[in-house]
């Protein structure tokens, strides 16, 4: 297939944008990008699609997200608001984990994957929690996704809040479930050990976990030091701020990918530099918990891998720069902080970088070799265009909502709107009613 005649920018490392490009693919890989006249000329029998007038990007990448977050919204809490990030846990978040069923666990994961693919997100590294449902929770999200179309990173939540056994038999969720990715490579699909946070880890569990990933080979996907609870507990409990206890507990590393990293000081973001450590900032979250901005532009300029996740927001990743863009501004009263470049290198370049790791292939990136995830957006700019300024283009003029198609390992997820990976109308009227008899446990 070759797709012709768009604004096509690669996110290469040269920052290569091509005015009337074009994007070769052949099964799940990009064979060529270049001018369309020379691609038109060099594959004359390809199928064509005319993206003339739209602008072609790399699929949208989420690097920390919690599917079954979907059935929160619209959840009313009986009494008082909670009034921190502490009271937002114990009665929205874990609250709603334990009524989670297995039927909960597919819906939820099925109403997030329309709204990625609507938005253009292509791959999505989950975060799951269902204390009342374990084992198998991760083969039901790992089929949804693959029916749907995406690339997914799945993983657990091990957490001892449930109790020791719970903790134990979410490890071996975990264990199960790369294992299986082990055995049966899906160049879709890959497994990391999920950890909640250090306040809700016992030393015994984390050593546990630990092991387990690092006999596996894989990384552990954890909250670091998301609120200053977490933070006062580490303390407390190991005389450690959070990076430190989870460095040397092993949790930290080359493989982690550590989300929030908020209530961070200098000394553990010089841990996480030498630890190579990947961290996922959550914007949209941060603020709506209140939990402060963390020290993103720092971790910027240290050369530390930074992503972008939502924390279980909407899928729309476009959101999620712009409210990146607008944020440390705010926080630090300094409209110099976090120029558009530096948002665009998170979601593009530095997410890229992430999920290339953990699926072993490039992505994120239009470029011969590249996977083939890609979506093409309607924008027709009414200033000029160019590498210098994609970014300021990206982060002023575009929205989720313009994305048209949406492209994942060469496959057509939409095509002019229309989802064509799932039932739209189906997926969202069984989740309104299983909403219904969730809220009616909550």
């Amino acid at each position: 297939m070759l797709i012709l005649g768009g604004l096509v920018a690669t996110f290469d490392e040269q920052g290569t944008l091509w005015p009337d490009g074009a994007v070769k693919i052949s099964g799940d890989r990009i064979v060529e990008v270049g001018p369309a006249s020379e691609l038109a000329a060099r594959y004359p029998s390809d199928e064509r699609l005319d993206a003339t007038g739209s602008l072609v990007l790399p699929g949208l990448i989420c690097s920390h997200t919690h599917f079954y977050g979907a059935f929160a919204r619209g959840l009313a809490l009986k009494g008082e608001p909670p009034a921190d990030f502490s009271q937002i846990l114990e009665r929205l978040w874990w609250r709603l984990d334990r009524a989670l069923r297995p039927e909960d666990v597919q819906a939820s994961a099925e109403v997030c994957l329309l709204d990625a693919i609507r938005y253009g997100t292509t791959t999505l590294f989950d975060h799951h929690a269902s204390p009342r449902f374990i084992e198998g929770a991760l083969d039901i999200i790992a089929e949804t996704t693959h029916n749907a179309g995406v690339r997914a990173c799945l993983c657990y939540e091990v957490s001892d809040r449930d109790g020791r056994d719970l903790a134990v038999a979410g490890i071996r969720e975990n264990a199960r479930f790369i294992q299986r990715c082990q055995r049966q490579p899906d160049p879709r699909l890959a497994g990391m050990m999920g950890l909640h946070a250090s306040l809700t880890l016992s030393d015994e569990t984390l050593q546990m976990a630990v092991g387990s990933a690092n006999e596996l080979g894989v990384g552990c996907h954890l909250h670091v030091a998301e609120a200053k609870a977490d933070v006062a507990d580490s303390l407390k409990r190991t005389g450690l701020r959070v990076v430190e206890h989870l460095y040397k507990a092993g949790a930290l590393n080359a493989r982690a990918l550590a989300a929030h990293c908020v209530h961070i000081d200098a000394y553990e973001i010089d841990i996480l530099r030498q630890a190579g450590v990947r961290v996922a900032h959550n914007p949209r979250s941060n603020m709506n918990n209140a939990v402060g901005a963390a020290p993103i532009p720092r971790l910027l300029r240290d050369h530390i891998t930074v992503g972008l996740g939502n924390d279980g927001f909407s899928n729309n990743m476009f959101n999620e720069m712009s409210v990146a863009y607008l944020l440390h501004k705010a926080a630090a009263g300094d409209p110099r902080v976090m120029p558009a470049d530096d948002v665009t290198r998170m979601a593009f370049r530095h997410n890229g970088r992430i999920a290339s790791d953990i699926f072993g292939m490039p992505i994120g990136v239009l470029a011969a070799g590249a996977a083939a995830d890609l979506v093409i957006v309607d924008y027709r700019p009414f200033t000029p265009v160019t590498p210098a300024n994609l970014s300021s283009h990206i982060i002023f003029g575009v929205d989720g909502s313009q994305v048209r198609t949406t492209i994942c390992a060469g496959r057509f997820l939409m095509r002019d709107r229309r989802i064509l990976s799932m039932d739209e109308e189906a997926v969202t009227a069984r989740a309104r009613e299983l909403a219904r008899k969730l809220w009616a446990r909550f």
